[in-house]
């Protein structure tokens, strides 16, 4: 299954959402408020929104994800490659490390994430 598109904005209160799911649509309207600068209607508006999407579900005023944080990461950097480097995984990750440089520690990472796919596959 695909995961459904989340918009910027909308990524922010999900951020929200997944550090307290699952949280009262009522705390969740303060605490955008408080992080986001959100009125009440935004909230409910995106919470709306997000629900008619798969994203989210909000069943007796209390909110859940329907989408992992880790699905939804993946997705929007699927859609970043895709749109600004024709899919490449290399040109992308080459145009990261000329631009913010890597560590030995976040190479190191990512042999070790290279070397799981690969005994996976």
């Amino acid at each position: 299954m695909d995961t459904p598109k989340i918009f910027d904005s909308e990524y922010k209160f999900c951020l929200i959402l997944w550090e307290r799911e699952p949280v009262n649509s009522t705390e969740l309207v303060n605490l955008c408020r408080e992080r986001l600068g959100w009125s009440k209607a935004t909230t409910y508006t995106v919470i709306r929104r997000l629900s008619e999407r798969g994203v989210i579900k909000n069943e007796n005023a209390t909110v859940t994800s329907l989408v992992s944080k880790g699905d939804a990461q993946a997705s929007r950097v699927e859609e970043l490659m895709e749109g600004t480097f024709q899919g490449s995984l290399p040109a992308f990750v080459a145009a990261f490390a000329r631009r913010r440089g890597v560590t030995k520690r976040e190479l190191e990472e990512v042999r070790r994430l290279i070397d799981e796919y690969e005994e996976e596959t």
